[in-house]
């Protein structure tokens, strides 16, 4: 009889440490917003060193560490904002950008590989810089767009990134949203708006006038990807006559299609890879639940699934390569893993582990990313993603519903550090790809056109009701939080489906329809007639508009918020912020509101990022607390 019992408490201990082992403890939330250890990866084109980005004075600064070798050199020194974007320039310099507090002003700094001649290349108050061409084949010249000369449009110059000499390409008439060079970095291609038709511009030479050869409705498009590697013709994604994007060999002196080349029926292709030295097209790639790619080279599928093979259980992405093009960065990634980057050697079919961005954080913690899909109430199908918090039965959940931004934009699988931090927290997180969210065809684009607050959000509503209806949401423990679009959509949410909602937060949102079309940055001016067909012309459209301009709403919000804003923000303007705190003020309702005055579009320093997501999770707690 000792036995029996000794034997069940075994198995009752086995039992105890496998539940114990199965629920997720709570990981400080530092943990997850803080800066990754290193990131960014890339090759230098002899192939002899790589580059990363990785905190300093928590910044994100360049390093450059010799393969093979154990130690990096830090080459940089900022300390008031990470480094927005860098690449390589040669084998012995680098370019980078920063901005000002967020301000979106990007100006670009030239930096040798030992750390040594930093220099200022466009440093020029309230101008934007933008990289046309970097000219991997022309030594010490890159192609750069400057706002300098106007600030709504951008002019093409050759930059020559050692001695700072700058010479001017072509003159913006003021039309001209766009460039693009040929394999031998001629400007040929400038893509022009009128604010509803885009219209292609092409030249032979850079010694001929351009001239128009195509134009379209911007509902209809024709993105050149590459020139073929001839120069004559273009590759492009098209979807002149069909519903999806395809990949078409385009005619571009004539404006004709002359072939498909890929399409699929699952989604609008987004990217086209291919081999610069060997001058072949590689592959295409679109989203549905997940990245999808079609290979047009054997070899490259070849080393996609060996890849696979050596990795499994991540999506794996190439990062990058040097010029001959033997050796490459790989990526890896999973909902669970913000991923890890390795160096791989082509020829020896050698793959070196070099960092995980975030191995604090373990994969056993995290909660899965599990696409779903529901029906709108006028029939779409909303694809989307529900992430559920573990070891809690999925009954009755406290729920955040988490709108993207854009709103022309979309929501992807993979790891996503605010949603495993409120799972983690124990709420589920609900994403969705409401109508207007791109990959998925011209009509359920055009679908969301002058619809914000209307059929857009609508989706979202009728994505709560579904969780309801699952049984996984408490209909009295919802909130709904989201950013730029996504923060629209939470005062929208608020105002319009008051019921719904247990508590908002509101970072970096439209509230006023009206002011907001007033703000926006210069540059995009040339576009707002394209944006009055879209969200609504605020004279034409008046009424509409201030049926779905929160602010103009706000007696109708019973449910407390918070409202985060970025004191420099150059696209939503802090008075849209301002304007919604005063209004719920005056009628007493309750709402927290913390404005950074060094912050622009979303909070990018790491100390910010912190006091946002410590305010926004303890409000969280406060109105939608899980029961114990």
């Amino acid at each position: 009889m000792k036995k029996i019992i000794t034997v069940m408490m075994w198995f009752a201990m086995l039992a105890a440490c496998e539940q114990a082992e199965q629920k997720t403890p709570l990981l400080p939330l530092e943990d997850f917003f803080r800066n990754p250890e290193k990131t960014a990866f890339q090759l230098s084109p002899n192939g002899e060193y790589f580059s990363y980005l990785a905190p300093w004075e928590t910044r994100l600064n360049i390093f450059v560490q010799k393969v093979g070798a154990d130690s990096a050199v830090r080459i940089t020194s900022e300390t008031a904002r990470d480094i927005a974007g860098y690449l390589w320039k040669g084998d012995n310099r680098l370019l980078y950008l920063k901005d000002t507090g967020g301000d979106e002003n990007y100006q670009l700094y030239g930096v040798d590989v030992d750390g040594s001649d930093l220099k200022g290349l466009t440093v020029f108050e309230k101008v934007r810089t933008e990289f046309i061409d970097d000219l991997k084949d022309v030594e010490n010249e890159i192609i750069v767009g400057l706002n300098q000369r106007d600030p709504t449009v951008f002019d093409p110059y050759r930059l020559n990134v050692v001695t700072g000499e700058m010479t001017q390409l072509a003159e913006n008439p003021g039309n001209i949203m766009g460039w693009m060079t040929d394999h031998e970095g001629k400007l040929r291609v400038g893509i022009a708006s009128d604010g509803v038709n885009q219209t292609i511009l092409y030249r032979q030479t850079e010694q001929d006038p351009f001239v128009p050869v195509l134009t379209t409705s911007f509902k209809e498009t024709v993105n050149p990807a590459l020139f073929t590697f001839d120069n004559t013709m273009v590759y492009a994604l098209s979807n002149l006559g069909r519903d999806k994007s395809a990949l078409v060999l385009f005619d571009i002196a004539k404006g004709e299609e002359k072939e498909v080349i890929f399409e699929t029926p699952e989604a609008d292709l987004n990217g086209v890879d291919y081999s610069r030295k060997d001058k072949k097209l590689l592959s295409v790639s679109w989203t549905t639940d997940k990245d999808k790619e079609h290979f047009f080279d054997s070899e490259a599928n070849e080393m996609k699934t060996y890849l696979e093979g050596q990795l499994p259980g991540y999506q794996v992405a190439i990062g990058g390569n040097n010029k001959n093009e033997d050796k490459f960065i790989v990526r890896t990634y999973n909902d669970r893993s913000r991923g890890a980057y390795y160096f791989f050697d082509r020829n020896t079919k050698e793959l070196t582990y070099l960092t995980d961005l975030t191995p604090w954080l373990k994969e056993k913690d995290l909660a899965e990313m599990k696409p779903i899909s529901y029906t709108s109430r006028d029939g779409l199908t909303i694809h989307g993603y529900l992430t559920l918090p573990r070891g809690i039965k999925a009954e009755k959940l406290p729920v955040v519903v988490n709108p993207h931004g854009g709103p022309w934009a979309r929501d992807y699988w993979g790891f996503n550090p605010e949603v495993q931090f409120l799972a983690n927290n124990g709420y589920a997180v609900l994403q969705m790809n409401f109508r207007g969210s791109t990959g998925y065809g011209r009509e359920f684009w055009e679908a969301s056109f002058k619809q914000w607050g209307r059929t857009m959000q609508d989706d979202i509503s009728d994505g709560v009701k579904w969780l309801i209806d699952q049984g996984i949401a408490d209909p009295g423990r919802i909130a709904i939080y989201g950013g730029s679009y996504g923060g629209y959509a939470t005062l929208a949410g608020l105002t319009l489906t008051p019921e719904l909602y247990a508590a908002g937060v509101d970072y970096v949102g439209v509230s006023n329809m009206f002011t907001f079309m007033k703000t926006i940055p210069p540059y995009w001016k040339p576009m707002l007639d394209m944006l009055y067909e879209m969200v609504g012309d605020p004279q034409a459209d008046s009424l509409m508009l201030a049926e779905v301009s929160p602010v103009l709403q706000a007696d109708k919000i019973i449910a407390p918020l918070f409202v985060a804003q970025g004191a420099n923000d150059p696209r939503v303007n802090k008075d849209e912020s301002d304007q919604m705190v005063a209004a719920l003020k005056a009628r007493g309702i309750d709402v927290e509101y913390m404005v950074k005055d060094n912050e622009g579009h979303g909070f990018r320093n790491e100390e910010n990022r912190f006091d946002f997501y410590r305010a926004m999770i303890a409000f969280l707690d406060k109105h939608l607390k899980p029961a114990e």
